[in-house]
């Protein structure tokens, strides 16, 4: 008897009511050793997801290390999606082992976690190990994640995914939680996001809204 397939999306495809967005110490001191991404990219990806969350309306946890003492601020294309997000600030790298930080990933009420920091083999990979040892269903955003070299990075990704964790991409990211270009209500924040931070394809979109207008080149 051969399968027969059925219009929807399989379980694992996010949408923005299933999850959290938790983005871990994108600060100007974890940045300044990153040699795994470019560091504009990198700011360019953690944008993407800031603002994507923001615009899906998605639980967004932000956390920094040592903020006031050690690592500074936050990357502004956080900030100005988040300007009034309450911060947890913590002493520890894994974050998973910070009081305040679980608190607020118990607050969130959400067993699919997507997340993201810096550096990739210590303060990503600590907690999202540790969300999945305790059931947590985990996506790495690997281009919002940097190391102090490539093979720091990688080997991190690769542990985490042997772990359980998914790696998907920060515009990846974006498109999964729109899918559908008939969703006229996140129409203009997708393809505003896109133009914004997305590349070539951000680009491709501006050229197609100012020489034919409208939407998807037809006019309004």
């Amino acid at each position: 008897m051969s399968i027969k397939a059925t219009a929807k999306p399989a379980r694992t495809l996010l949408s923005p009511t299933d999850h959290a967005l938790v983005m871990m110490d994108h600060q100007s001191q974890m940045a300044f050793n990153v040699k795994s991404i470019d560091v504009t990219n990198l700011r360019t990806n953690a944008g993407i997801l800031a603002h994507t969350a923001k615009g899906f309306k998605v639980p967004t946890i932000l956390s920094t290390i040592s903020k006031d003492t050690f690592a500074g601020p936050l990357f502004a294309e956080i900030t100005d999606a988040f300007p009034d997000a309450q911060v947890v600030d913590r002493s520890t790298s894994n974050a998973w082992e910070d009081k305040n930080f679980i608190d607020r990933i118990n607050a969130v009420g959400k067993d699919r976690l997507v997340m993201c920091g810096l550096w990739t083999s210590v303060c990503c990979n600590g907690p999202v190990i540790s969300a999945l040892e305790q059931g947590f269903e985990v996506y790495v955003v690997t281009d919002a994640c940097g190391d102090c070299t490539p093979e720091a990075h990688e080997r991190a990704i690769e542990r985490m995914i042997q772990a359980g964790a998914r790696p998907i991409t920060s515009l990846t990211y974006l498109l999964e939680l729109q899918r559908d270009w008939a969703r006229m209500d996140t129409y203009d924040l997708t393809t505003g996001i896109a133009m914004k931070f997305g590349g070539a394809f951000g680009i491709g979109l501006q050229y197609v809204k100012a020489m034919f207008g409208g939407r998807d080149g037809k006019k309004d």
